[in-house]
């Protein structure tokens, strides 16, 4: 699946202590930066913060987009990227559901 559009990724997590939510704001923080591809930052942009309560949030207490180049960029990071095992290894100890979903965007 080659894309012309960048894809748009959303991932929520269900971390409920506030520390350990962050501590993995923190790493999102410096994701953009610390995710290198041929030793090139490779990610768009990283947007990432504590939900605000409300009924409709299910438990999630962290959202986040990231925008990458391509499904292949994201593929890259969900495989590859050493930034990214980091952080999983921190937020698979602490999250009690997570979700995620990608899209190339038909309103921009």
């Amino acid at each position: 699946m080659s894309s012309t559009k960048p894809i748009q990724r959303i991932t929520l997590f269900k971390i409920p202590d506030v520390a350990d939510q962050e501590k993995l704001l923190e790493i999102y923080k410096g994701m953009k930066q610390n995710a290198l591809k041929d030793g090139k930052p490779y990610i768009i942009s990283v947007t990432a913060g504590q939900g605000i309560p409300s009924q409709r949030d299910q438990g999630y207490t962290i959202a986040v987009v990231s925008v990458f180049k391509s499904v292949e960029d994201m593929v890259y990071y969900d495989e590859e990227c050493e930034a990214h095992k980091k952080l999983k290894a921190f937020a698979k100890g602490v999250h009690q559901g997570a979700m995620m979903v990608y899209f190339e965007s038909v309103t921009s």
